[in-house]
């Protein structure tokens, strides 16, 4: 048997946020983790021989700045680069956009004077409720708690400090806020424009990982969702890391270890051990006891409560309730290595294009019709496909002169209909997404020669992403911000004394942002210091 101040279940990017932040402030620090590497979905393999590239987490934006400081993750070798364009949409017809610094409005402009004109705009909005929701990210949400006492006094403050930060709002953009949470992301682009490529490009970020229509009420804070991030301080753009994704794993166990915190890979939790209704440690699939004071989970909320702690050792009702945790991103994610890169038929050749992300989903109609066609089908004939090619910011990942890319596809569904598997249907499914993406780069099928398929099965089984989901929970009203993941308990506490939650299913929700390890590892350092002062 062992004994510790804290263990933590799972190395993925937020339980080692929040083991480094608990071992920076003397806790000893056990991290356990059932795979053989760390970083959870943050990984780097090599897939094909001579070709390596991110596993599932593939792109970098969310991770948070501050975190980036405290941990130091440069000075354990991390190094992040911005893409020199940012998105590019190719249609059927020959047209494109291309978005970036110094691209964007003139390549709207090709597209609609109209849109052009409103484009910087709409950008301006969304970037200032981005800032409001940055204000929120290191921070708990205000939790509801019953009865009165300290905790009840506490979250009172808490809900003043959030009321404050609103106010920073104007009426108008509180109206925009409301509108963003609660309206679908199709509705509010067609509000606002009128080139097809245009919507798209703000529609995919509404889909991605979240398996809807671009038309379904609560889209639009998705889309939301993955505005309010930066690279090397440049809001709102998205980079590679050195490495593939992997990078950022290696650099926050780095850190974590030089601060004392122990990790154990091959190790997997069989079972959380609960003595009078408080968590005290963990049992590995080997048999052994891990003691702690305190025991910090980062795997889905839905996988912990129903497989990792005895049913009766739960409040009824919270069990029934974390029955219900919606999970399924719809996402289907695939690496294959490339004798040469792509030329798109709307835009030939090399160039910027291709090292950003391209997407292969050229209206709001197009992406509705996916998750249509998935729904009744399991996978949708004409899918959202997003390809990047990171070998062309980062020639580490290939051998001279080829690529790797990474394919993440929606709408696939995450359980298929009429009992079928996804073991019977991968190669059928990873062979339509790159026929897909041959239809806009004719010769892509013929360049690849090697591939890596993950279908929401395999990511289920390989990182513990139940459906596929890669947000840990479905980033959906009832499972946001206060309710995530249930109210009560967004104050990153579980039911049980002594059990808390750091993973994406807890606030601010998934991502690559290290947010959720970062404000558990301040909750538990605020109950430990309340218990031993």
């Amino acid at each position: 048997m062992t004994e510790t101040d804290v263990v933590i279940i799972g190395a993925g990017h937020n339980g080692l946020t929040c083991a480094a932040y608990l071992g920076m402030a003397g806790l000893r620090v056990k991290v356990v983790e059932r795979r053989k590497v760390v970083g959870g979905a943050a990984v780097t393999e090599e897939f094909h021989p001579g070709f390596r590239n991110s596993v599932a987490a593939y792109t970098v934006s969310l991770l948070n700045p501050q975190i980036i400081a405290d941990l130091k993750l440069h000075d354990h070798g991390l190094k992040i680069v911005e893409r020199r364009a940012q998105n590019f949409l190719p249609a059927p017809d020959g047209s494109y956009l291309l978005t970036g610094e110094g691209r964007t409005h003139q390549s709207v402009a090709k597209l609609s004077e109209r849109d052009a004109r409103r484009v910087d705009t709409f950008n301006r909005e969304l970037e200032v409720i981005a800032d409001v929701l940055r204000a929120f990210v290191l921070r708990a949400p205000p939790n509801l708690v019953d009865g009165f006492g300290a905790g009840a006094i506490r979250e009172a403050f808490n809900a003043v400090g959030t009321a404050n930060i609103l106010r920073r709002l104007t009426l108008e953009q509180q109206r925009s806020l409301l509108d963003l949470f609660t309206r679908s992301a199709g509705e509010m682009l067609d509000d606002f424009f009128e080139s097809d490529l245009v919507k798209a490009l703000y529609g995919f970020d509404a889909i991605v990982g979240n398996y809807a229509s671009p038309y379904a009420a609560g889209s639009a804070y998705v889309m939301l969702h993955h505005a309010f991030g930066e690279v090397n301080g440049k809001k709102g753009v998205w980079g590679h890391a050195i490495g593939g994704m992997g990078a950022i794993g290696q650099a926050m166990a780095q850190a974590a270890r030089g601060h004392g915190v122990e990790i154990e890979l091959n190790e997997g939790v069989r079972e959380v051990i609960v003595e009078r209704d408080r968590a005290t440690g963990v049992i590995l699939d080997n048999g052994e006891t891990i003691r702690a004071k305190y025991v910090v989970s980062g795997v889905n909320p839905k996988l912990l409560y129903t497989r990792l702690v005895a049913a009766d050792a739960l409040p009824g009702e919270f069990l029934d309730r974390i029955k219900n945790w919606r999970n399924g991103s719809g996402t289907f994610r695939m690496n294959v290595a490339l004798k040469a890169l792509p030329s798109f038929a709307a835009l030939p050749g090399p160039g910027d294009h291709l090292s950003a992300g391209i997407i292969i989903a050229p209206s709001l109609n197009y992406m509705d019709r996916a998750w249509q066609d998935a729904r009744t089908q399991g996978w949708s004939r004409e899918p959202v496909v997003e390809v990047l090619i990171p070998s062309t910011l980062d020639d580490s990942l290939a051998p001279p002169g080829e690529h790797v890319a990474s394919l993440f596809c929606q709408h696939v569904a995450p359980q298929l209909p009429d009992g079928q598997s996804w073991d019977d249907h991968r190669e059928e499914v990873a062979d339509l997404m790159i026929a897909t993406v041959d239809k806009y780069a004719p010769g892509f099928a013929s360049s690849v020669i090697g591939r890596q398929i993950l279908s929401p099965l395999d990511l289920e089984r390989q990182f513990g992403l139940l459906g596929g989901d890669i947000f840990h929970g479905a980033l959906t009203l009832n499972q946001l911000f206060s309710a995530r993941p249930m109210l009560g308990h967004a104050d990153y506490r579980g039911p049980l004394k002594g059990l808390y939650h750091c993973g994406s299913g807890a606030h601010p929700g998934g991502g690559v942002t290290g947010a959720p390890g970062h404000n558990a590892a301040h909750v538990i350092l605020r109950d430990h210091r309340a218990l031993f002062k």
